[in-house]
């Protein structure tokens, strides 16, 4: 049963683990040419992985929420302060924001990972839909493209 994740509000998938037909999907997950097919024991590992990935990064996020709120809350606290400190105060909120947008978008990449993850089309590139690759799964799961449309996006 998916449920909405309060902090992103983004709808979480049920975990992998808990996919009775997860044997049989495994079967239909592309992989690159020498490659050995899909195992249940490897889409269960990157979805643990993604899973203490998430729970990682929405205790990061609910800190430098709280943070960042506190931060908001007191910048007009010291009205006599020189021109210094308040630059040093504004840029203090500025690294804040910058550090819980970059975590917003980490948590929706995982997210949108474990949401692959033992769905059709598992390990197929989102662009061209060949095989991204095991290893490059296994060591980056939140890769959506191979690696030749992903060096094509970055060469744009």
């Amino acid at each position: 049963m998916a449920i909405e994740d309060p902090v992103s509000s983004a709808v979480v998938p049920e975990p992998v683990h808990e996919m009775p037909d997860l044997a049989t999907a495994v079967k239909g997950f592309p992989v690159r040419e020498g490659e050995k097919a899909w195992t249940v024991k490897e889409v269960r590992e990157i979805a643990d992985g993604l899973t203490a990935e998430i729970g990682r990064l929405r205790v990061e996020l609910a800190e430098a929420d709280a943070e960042l709120s506190a931060l908001l809350r007191y910048s007009g606290d010291g009205a006599g302060d020189d021109q210094a400190d308040s630059g040093s105060s504004a840029l203090e909120r500025e690294q804040e924001l910058t550090l819980v947008n970059n975590t917003r978008d980490l948590l929706e990449q995982n997210l949108h990972a474990l949401h692959r993850v033992g769905a059709p089309g598992f390990g197929a590139c989102e662009s061209c839909g060949s095989a991204i690759g095991k290893a490059r799964l296994q060591a980056f799961p939140r890769a959506t493209l191979c690696v030749t449309c992903k060096a094509k996006q970055e060469r744009r």
